[in-house]
């Protein structure tokens, strides 16, 4: 059986799981999508699906788990609403029923997997007329969003005030646009292949973010190469110029995507890559300065984690012999929630009274400072071009260190330890 199943917090079903977009996908191109609530699936690119498999031991804390990989098929329902569907793979039954990818329901019909028990029907939840209704109502609210959509999708960084005593996390999926703009783009590559084509391998990797409740993301495209060696000249040329161009040739990195809750004022702010280009070396250290910022005061107590994690990272890395990480990216996630720091003899009573008050974030819940030991990830990701003399097919192999990798990671060593000591940590 599958590392798809087995880890899965799920119940294996006949019929397909529906992927939904990631909201917290800040950068990159490939599209990522939530598969549930701690798994996440991309479209499978053998090698870093290599990679994974390959993964050494020292690096596993430093990446996200592997999970196996699914089949997935680009769908319609009813209403010509495009979709994804997750299949086991096929063959790849051991306890799992096998799967009819013949006769696929339509989306409102689809059962899906899940943790309990019993079954359950989409459209059993509510009657018919409330199902159609409801989605003449989300149609309107799609064609409204349409224009809005078109414009976000230009803007390199945006703004957002949210309800700061709603639930923050459940807004993220109405804000993010580089999130909806890459599923859009995924939908629309399946659409135009399924006359040829209409199933798809992904590989399902463990969600970062969901232990998070509201995520704080930030992308780093590390590095002072991106082309892999199989890059064609015109792309090498093109990944070079956008190296010169940017903080990648300088310091060896650059921001890649950031989404950024500011609790202290209540707004969203997101960045994308096209930004984070044109961003000088003072430039991309105020935006970290930024990244770490609540909107009223520097979170100091997550730079030290940070620059532990790197420091770690970077001492993996140097042992790694023949390892190229071209065009991988480094994630750095914090909870944008800020909890209240509890001592170890307060009772119940308290806790509880502390839980309702930073529920209400408008009542002085931000005089606190969390504990930022554990609150604080640092991860690489995206190995679709890394290379390795394990890899037997490739036609180049490298000696010793990813120096351009390591540089990088140097560099935001000294500038996250920059920030901290003018903030007088």
């Amino acid at each position: 059986m599958s590392p798809a199943f087995r880890t899965m917090d799920v119940e294996p079903r006949t019929k397909g799981v529906l992927l939904e977009p990631f909201v917290h996908q800040v950068g990159g191109h490939s599209c990522v999508l939530r598969f549930n609530e701690t798994t996440l699936c991309k479209p499978l690119v053998p090698r870093e699906h290599q990679f994974y498999e390959t993964l050494p031991a020292e690096m596993r804390k430093f990446t996200p788990q592997y999970k196996g990989v699914v089949s997935v098929r680009f769908e319609e329902d009813e209403d010509r609403n495009l979709c994804l569907i997750a299949y086991p793979l096929k063959g790849d039954h051991g306890t799992v029923d096998i799967v009819d990818n013949s006769d696929c329901e339509p989306k409102s019909k689809l059962l899906r997997w899940t943790n309990k028990k019993h079954l359950v029907l989409e459209t059993e939840k509510s009657p018919k007329d409330w199902v159609r209704q409801h989605r003449k109502e989300e149609k309107m609210k799609s064609h409204k969003l349409e224009e809005e959509f078109e414009w976000l999708k230009k803007s390199e960084v945006l703004y957002y005030s949210v309800e700061k005593k709603g639930n923050i996390s459940s807004q993220l999926k109405h804000y993010n646009p580089w999130s909806m703009k890459c599923h859009q783009q995924q939908l629309q590559r399946m659409k135009e292949n399924a006359k040829h084509r209409n199933q798809y391998k992904f590989i399902l990797l463990e969600n970062l973010t969901s232990r998070y409740e509201v995520p704080c993301v930030l992308d780093l495209k590390m590095g002072t190469r991106q082309h892999g060696d199989d890059a064609s000249e015109e792309k090498a040329a093109n990944q070079i110029r956008k190296c010169q161009q940017s903080t990648s040739a300088v310091i060896g990195v650059r921001v890649c995507g950031m989404q950024v809750y500011q609790a202290g004022t209540g707004q969203l702010m997101f960045m994308n890559k096209y930004h984070g280009r044109k961003l000088s070396v003072q430039g991309f250290k105020e935006a970290l300065f930024q990244f770490f910022h609540n909107g009223r005061y520097l979170r100091r107590e997550l730079l030290g984690p940070v620059l532990k994690k790197l420091t770690e990272l970077k001492a993996v890395l140097e042992r790694q012999e023949s390892y190229r990480f071209y065009s991988s990216s480094l994630l750095v996630i914090y909870d944008g929630k800020e909890w209240p720091e509890v001592t170890l003899d307060s009772d119940a009573e308290d806790l509880e009274d502390l839980s309702e008050e930073s529920a209400d974030e408008s009542a002085g819940a931000y005089a606190y400072k969390p504990i930022g030991a554990s609150s604080v990830d640092v991860r690489m990701i995206d190995f679709a071009h890394t290379t390795c003399r394990l890899y037997g097919e490739d036609s180049v192999v490298h000696e010793g260190q990813d120096a351009g990798y390591i540089f990088g990671l140097q560099s935001l060593i000294d500038i996250v330890t920059e920030i901290s000591e003018e903030s007088g940590e």
